[in-house]
């Protein structure tokens, strides 16, 4: 069992922006779940939440299109927590403009702004943007190489197949820093993590179904690419599903609903079976939904960390049409006692082994 050293442990927060619904049970308006996104990630802020990231989507279950802007009005609004998209959808969209826009947030965040990169789960922005899918594996591959180079905050000079060629092109605005933090995000294909070591980025293991520990051996793929490739240590995050009220009983019932909704819509998409009760409780006693009390979330979070090793976790809280003042319970609950708590729990197992 890995232990990571619960002082370099980072603990955020990640939402979709999933369209909500009011007292009466009506959706709520697009405008105002946004609002209320920045709300949540304020009041994260305010906890002590170490991050929250903010994904894209371009259907009419969820709200934010544009994460960066979202991103944008957080960072004005906050003083610590870090700002980054969950995923940006790299495929579809200009890898200049996207670091152009992200280096602009970390201007206003005074070096806060991430960027998680990602094929992303859904398909809706490529036809909306007029890309083919048949061009997926490689427009993601030629925009991350795109990307990687103008990182770097060094004239560019780069040719592929899908754009113009660029000739010692300088891009800007330019980071403080240097270095804008950007993650790749990765669903579990052996390809995806070499490529993220490759490119010398954390690597941000999205886990939604199934024991964690079954990812172990992509951490271990991950950071022997890094050793041999020659590239620098680089950190490991998980991404998984969760809800957090004050006992275990309370956070199934007011989740599962909102979760059935949702993965059965989903399913229904995609051509799943139907969601059943036993499938939900399942993953949350035995699978990736971090769902009960703080007690319960912090412990299995703990394990999460300790056994694969990673050095950031982060919950995606929202889910499907569960309340905004649901939501900021939970981020309250997960700010004010799970995080003190998980870090208690790490101190604790790494004590043990380190005495050995």
């Amino acid at each position: 069992m890995a232990i990571s050293d619960p002082s370099d442990l980072e603990l955020g927060l990640d939402t979709f922006g999933d369209v909500t619904v009011d007292a009466d049970g009506a959706p709520l308006s697009y405008a105002q779940v946004i609002r209320n996104v920045v709300a949540e990630g304020v009041l994260a802020d305010q906890v002590g939440v170490d991050a929250i990231t903010v994904g894209e989507h371009h259907r009419d279950d969820f709200a934010v299109s544009a994460p960066d802007v979202v991103l944008t009005a957080i960072a004005a609004r906050t003083e610590r927590i870090r700002v980054g998209s969950g995923v940006t959808v790299l495929s579809s969209d200009d890898p200049i403009r996207v670091f152009q826009r992200f280096a602009t947030i970390d201007a206003i965040s005074n070096g806060r702004a991430e960027v998680i990169m990602g094929r992303g789960s859904f398909t809706e922005s490529f036809p909306l943007f007029g890309y083919a899918l048949q061009d997926y594996q490689t427009l993601f591959e030629e925009k991350l190489n795109l990307y990687a180079e103008v990182q770097k905050e060094q004239p560019v000079t780069w040719q592929g197949s899908t754009r113009a060629p660029l000739q010692n092109q300088m891009v800007y605005p330019t980071t403080e820093s240097g270095n804008l933090r950007t993650w790749v995000g990765v669903g579990g294909s052996p390809e995806s993590v070499v490529r993220a070591a490759q490119y010398g980025f954390p690597l941000m293991l999205a886990i939604i179904g199934g024991p964690a520990e079954r990812f172990a051996p992509f951490v271990e793929l991950y950071h022997r690419a890094l050793t041999q490739l020659e590239k620098p240590w680089q950190p490991v995050g998980v991404h998984s599903p969760g809800y957090i009220a004050e006992t275990d009983e309370q956070a199934m019932e007011e989740l599962w609903p909102a979760y059935e909704q949702m993965f059965g819509r989903i399913g229904r998409e995609r051509g799943w079976g139907p969601t059943t009760y036993a499938h939900f409780r399942q993953e949350v006693e035995h699978g990736s939904l971090y769902v009960g009390s703080p007690e319960t979330v912090a412990r299995k979070i703990a394990a999460t960390v300790s056994t694969l090793g990673i050095q950031r976790f982060d919950l995606k809280y929202s889910t499907g049409p569960l309340s905004h003042d649901k939501l900021m319970r939970a981020i309250e609950l997960y700010g004010t006692e799970v995080m003190p708590r998980v870090r208690e729990l790490l101190a604790e197992l790494k004590a043990p082994a380190t005495a050995r």
